[in-house]
């Protein structure tokens, strides 16, 4: 029997040297509402930790695009970075040394024109990036109006109906048209033809995107451009082009270095990529640089007195954490060049390999095999109408993956397609594991009478 002293303070209610974690919760745990006392630390991380459980496999999740493996060491500076506010450049100089560096890293990358002295940012991601393109677009194009005393009251932009969603909310929130490039026929990505067809005294540029989500192929850059310098000697009308590198732009200079779509071209004014893609980080980071200072007017820039220095900045968020920053920059520093060449590589090896097997299954044909991006989309044959791709996404959940199905936009609608994306951590024996598990649901799914899952009703849930 152990004997406690009359005047030793009473054992805690929540003693985890006498209780377990999983008798603490108690039966009525609030989840809406602030709970009226304290938990002990462990406890509130059981009960969420147990929670997420719930959640998919990040590594195999087929359908994003985001990074969902980093190394140990890069996780670790994360970690010592957390409590950094990127915006706070007076207070932690080193991680705005880093930034800087990861701009002219990208700068020279992407053949900007002065690398050592480019002009960009890191942003939350890709979106965030692309908005801030599009704004300095706009701004261009109105005063170069105003100089002409012309109206500015009408600007838009010309894309492919592909175009991720960010660029709609851009046309929504800045007051621009979009022009949108419908799919025709074998065509799902945005041509030079159809582009300059579009373009007139109102258009503040042309959003060429490398590496479409929908099928994972790059868009024609070079071809772009040159219908447009066509078009400006023909009309006078100079449309400046912005790339949407949000995966491309850290895949083709790897994997595609002969593929001239960057500052090469002179038309192309910015460019934006997503370091939480194939820049290999996780979310969210992403980068905007532009051609030169003459493409990013002076205008939007602010300069804030705040925190000790006045410091300039172009951004959509103020405070957001600079670790990620310092990730972007640790794989730079760590894998150079011909490492990133090798990753990059190596997913488009696991994506043109699986695609291969994938359509080796009578039930599927390829629509792409993943050569570009490290991405490829494939439908159900033609002629079986008993199962949908719908149908297949949701068998293969049963397994843990995670395949989206997904019908193509105007004027396409009749398609629907499977997406596999295949990004570092996704290797040649889970590919193998994919196609196991394809082969041992096709039987099920073959002696279905009718589809179970349409399209409409996955446009619905989605």
């Amino acid at each position: 029997m152990t004997l406690k002293h009359p005047k030793a303070p009473a054992s805690p209610e929540h003693d985890l040297a006498v209780q377990t974690v999983f008798s603490l919760e108690g039966d009525n745990l609030p989840r809406h509402r602030l709970g009226d006392a304290e938990l002990p630390p462990d406890v509130a991380y059981q009960v969420i930790h147990d929670e997420l459980m719930l959640d998919g496999n990040a590594r195999m999740n087929l359908a994003t695009f985001v990074s969902t493996w980093m190394e140990p060491q890069a996780e670790r500076l994360m970690a010592e970075c957390l409590d950094k506010n990127m915006i706070d450049k007076d207070e932690y100089p080193q991680t705005a040394e880093l930034e800087t560096r990861c701009v002219n890293i990208l700068g020279r990358l992407w053949h900007a024109p002065d690398a050592g002295e480019a002009v960009g940012c890191s942003t939350t991601g890709s979106s965030e990036a692309a908005m801030l393109g599009g704004l300095a677009l706009k701004r261009r194009w109105q005063r170069r109006r105003e100089a002409e005393g012309k109206p500015t009251d009408a600007p838009n932009l010309v894309m492919g109906i592909n175009v991720q969603v960010c660029w709609e909310k851009f046309a929504n929130y800045w007051d621009a048209e979009m022009r949108l490039v419908p799919m025709e026929g074998d065509r799902f990505h945005l041509s030079a033809e159809e582009a300059v067809k579009l373009c007139d005294e109102n258009t503040i540029g042309v959003v060429a995107i490398l590496g479409s989500t929908f099928d994972g192929s790059y868009e024609p850059v070079q071809e772009i451009c040159a219908a447009l310098d066509d078009l400006q000697e023909r009309t006078g009308l100079d449309v400046p082009v912005h790339v949407d590198g949000a995966s491309g732009g850290f895949v083709a200079p790897f994997a595609d270095p002969d593929l001239v779509w960057d500052f090469r071209l002179p038309r192309v004014a910015s460019i934006n990529a997503s370091g939480h893609k194939y820049g290999l980080v996780y979310p969210g980071v992403g980068w905007i640089v532009w051609r030169d200072s003459l493409a990013l007017p002076e205008e939007l820039i602010f300069w804030v007195n705040y925190l000790g220095d006045n410091m300039p900045t172009f951004a959509l968020n103020f405070s957001r954490p600079g670790a990620q920053v310092v990730a972007q920059y640790y794989n730079f520093l760590r894998l150079g060049f011909d490492g990133y060449r090798k990753v990059q590589l190596y997913s488009r090896a696991v994506a043109t390999r699986l695609a291969d097997r994938i359509a080796e299954l009578e039930p599927f044909e390829l629509l792409t095999r993943g050569d570009e991006l490290p991405v490829f989309a494939f439908k159900v044959a033609d002629g079986i109408d008993n199962f949908s791709v719908f149908d297949v996404s949701n068998a293969v959940r049963e397994r843990g993956w995670l395949v989206p199905a997904y019908t193509f936009p105007a004027n396409r609608t009749d398609l629907a397609a499977l997406r596999v994306v295949v990004r570092l951590g996704f290797t040649h024996d889970m590919a193998d594991m994919l196609v196991r598990d394809l082969e041992r649901l096709l039987p099920r799914l073959q002696k279905q009478p009718e589809p179970v899952h349409d399209a409409a009703a996955a446009a619905f849930h989605h």
